[in-house]
């Protein structure tokens, strides 16, 4: 019975799962020079990076300890950019002050065999059906605009 309600469950939060979910796009360069092509075009776009942990680093640490169970994917990199944007940030507040669990947002970076993939979880998402749907939709196309020209390989 208990393996029947743990199979109910997981299918019941199945599509919070699912990858439509979740922004995701992997281009052909490496952490650095994306990170910091995706940091100017959210400042550009006026969302103000807060903090930058760089969680690979930290999980390096680790490395040790954890032995055969550290980094199974073979990841080179993993940083992640806190942001906010105080005019989007107020105006969630008006609207429905329990979306600021959204506040701030933030995006991450992994990076493996030269490649970089930028993760970025839809906040219209966690908005759906809220009275902040509107101007959270209107964030996350404005975050996903930056990123799309960010993550445009140059010619060379």
């Amino acid at each position: 019975m208990k393996r029947l309600f743990v199979l109910l469950g997981a299918l019941i939060c199945a599509p919070a799962w699912s990858g439509e979910n979740v922004y995701q796009k992997t281009i052909d360069a490496s952490m650095d020079e994306t990170y910091k092509r995706v940091y100017e075009q959210l400042e550009e776009n006026r969302f103000f990076i807060v903090f930058e942990p760089n969680i690979g680093k930290n999980l390096s640490g680790f490395a040790e300890r954890w032995g055969e169970d550290y980094n199974h994917n073979g990841l080179t990199g993993i940083r992640s950019m806190v942001f906010c944007n105080g005019w989007y940030a107020n105006a969630v507040s008006n609207a429905d002050p329990s979306m600021l669990a959204l506040c701030p947002l933030h995006i991450t970076l992994i990076e493996k065999d030269s490649m970089t993939t930028v993760l970025f979880s839809r906040p219209t998402v966690i908005a759906a059906g809220s009275p902040a749907a509107e101007i959270v939709t209107e964030i996350e196309s404005k975050v996903i605009n930056a990123l799309e020209k960010a993550l445009v390989k140059p010619v060379k």
